[in-house]
């Protein structure tokens, strides 16, 4: 039996089957790779094909001896489902196609994407990218979010969803999509060296507190 993570594998509740979920950057698809998706389905008889909440396509139900064979027909890498690191990160259409949109969430969450995508962490960490104030990317349940407004990005920090939900705090506004980069990077490093395992980077900042987190990410 596999462990969960091992081949981008979860484990099902029937203990026996296994579902995976490939990378989608952004949850942008083509006609291509849906194709595949649907040979794919077909020829193993997967139980279902499931639209997650990272805009990612789930495919359930995959037997042990057939997962290689799978990942090879895709031919792409398993998406950051489990395990302490970044998901994949969830982005509106932003300027691209919205026509609500201030910034490009497209091109911003393509860079984090590229970057940070299954890069280990403490634990989990959650991305989001929303091209204006509506928010379509829930980046106030993010442990990292970018808010795009009409004179830059207001990055977010420390919300997260789940039993015990927090919401995300304004760290900065006005960035350049290059100074909303720096700031993930400096964010995403501290957290990296100075957070323990299993604790959430909102979790994080409420112990290490607020304003010395802004003093070490600012200064």
């Amino acid at each position: 039996m596999l462990k969960n993570g091992e081949k981008g594998v979860i484990l099902q509740r029937d203990k026996e089957t296994y579902a995976i979920v490939p990378h989608i950057p952004l949850g942008v698809i083509t006609v291509e790779f849906l194709q595949k998706l649907v040979e794919v389905a077909k020829k193993y008889e997967i139980k279902a094909m499931k639209i997650t909440s990272a805009n990612r396509i789930a495919l359930v139900g995959l037997r042990e001896e057939v997962i290689d064979e799978v990942w090879e027909k895709l031919g792409v890498t398993p998406g950051a489902a489990i395990g302490l690191c970044v998901r994949s990160v969830k982005v509106c259409p932003g300027i691209t196609f919205c026509r609500l949109g201030q910034q490009d969430s497209l091109n911003l969450g393509a860079k984090l994407d590229k970057r940070y995508h299954g890069k280990t962490l403490p634990t989990k960490f959650k991305i989001g990218v929303s091209g204006c104030v509506n928010d379509c990317a829930e980046t106030c349940i993010k442990d990292l979010g970018f808010i795009g407004k009409p004179k830059g990005w207001t990055v977010t920090v420390g919300g997260c969803g789940g039993a015990r939900p927090m919401l995300a705090r304004k760290l900065m506004k006005n960035l350049s999509t290059e100074d909303a980069l720096k700031i993930a990077d400096k964010i995403i490093k501290f957290y990296e060296e100075n957070g323990k395992k299993e604790e959430r980077l909102g979790r994080f900042i409420e112990k290490f507190g607020w304003e010395n987190f802004c003093k070490k990410i600012l200064e």
